[in-house]
């Protein structure tokens, strides 16, 4: 078994779901006492949410950077950057590192892909869903994003920083992303990307009108695919 970076802390409480994640599909596929092979570098989300308000990108990538050699210098024969917003700087942080960074929007689009839709609505902070760096990577892939009117823009924004990032589930909450979600579902989505990986703490499938893609569950399937298919090839070719 390959062992999986997790850059995390942006928010902690994601990065547990990550953690969680990866030990229950490698003891699914495994079975007995096995758990995921990773090692977890969680920085201080006050220090990268200002950065991220503040537009220095460049300076967050720097930061990110930086752990994520820590990341393999620990040992990690891959790297997953725990967070849709801050891909934005995912090349900068591959450019730093010797191993693959597996990108959060390509397993993305991939899930999407698989399951034969092509039009898709779009769930993230006000950063992801506005900015070009995570729907050209979905377009790319040959899918249609739409993201929802700014009023909405900024009711999931706000709650994912106000209330996911800081542990709390509110039902009015789900309610609200609902709602949102119906709205893009009546402007032609197929399904919805959750793009935020606390969003998946707040709607559940069964809350969705159309299927949901969770990005988090996503990520670490790709992770714990490639940390066990490549492994099993170094075991056998040895």
């Amino acid at each position: 078994m390959l062992t999986i970076g997790m850059l995390g802390g942006m928010s902690w409480e994601s990065s547990a779901e990550y953690y969680r994640l990866a030990n229950e599909l490698v003891r699914a596929r495994l079975g007995d006492l096995h758990s995921a092979r990773c090692v977890l570098f969680s920085v201080d989300f006050a220090e990268i949410e200002a950065m991220q308000a503040a537009g220095r990108w460049d300076e967050a990538g720097v930061v990110l950077a930086a752990a994520a050699r820590s990341l393999v210098a620990a040992g990690a024969d891959l790297v997953l950057l725990c967070t849709n917003t801050m891909h934005k700087v995912a090349d900068q942080v591959q450019a730093a590192i010797d191993v693959p960074l597996l990108h959060l929007a390509d397993a993305t689009a991939a899930a999407v892909t698989t399951a034969g839709l092509r039009t898709v609505g779009l769930l993230g902070t006000a950063f992801t869903m506005e900015q070009a760096f995570y729907r050209d990577r979905l377009t790319a892939a040959g899918l249609r994003v739409l993201v929802p009117r700014a009023a909405d823009r900024a009711l999931v924004h706000r709650v994912i920083y106000d209330e996911l990032c800081r542990g709390v589930v509110r039902e009015e909450s789900r309610q609200q992303y609902v709602a949102v979600i119906e709205r893009l579902a009546a402007a032609g989505a197929e399904g919805v990307i959750l793009g935020c990986t606390e969003i998946e703490l707040l709607v559940r499938r069964q809350d969705s009108p159309v299927p949901v893609f969770p990005t988090t569950r996503l990520h670490v399937e790709a992770a714990v695919d490639l940390a066990l298919a490549t492994g099993a090839a170094s075991a056998g070719s040895g």
